[in-house]
């Protein structure tokens, strides 16, 4: 089995969740997309694959627009 990486980073005025080659989204705030990555983390576990996740500092907000945070 491989890896299933996921990396939280903003995407259309939210946040996004990319793995595989696309990005799913937008979440309305950081949290909620690291919810959502944490389901899917979890399912890659029970499969047997090792779980990578990328969660940015609280600098990558900064990128969001204010009104999504």
């Amino acid at each position: 089995m491989g890896t299933a990486a996921y990396k939280i980073g903003p995407y259309q005025g939210g946040w996004g969740v990319a793995h595989d080659g696309s990005t799913v989204g937008p979440y309305e705030s950081k949290e909620a997309a690291f919810e959502a990555t944490v389901m899917a983390a979890s399912n890659a576990l029970r499969e047997g694959h090792a779980v990578e996740i990328f969660a940015p500092s609280r600098e990558a907000d900064r990128a969001v627009a204010p009104e999504k945070r």
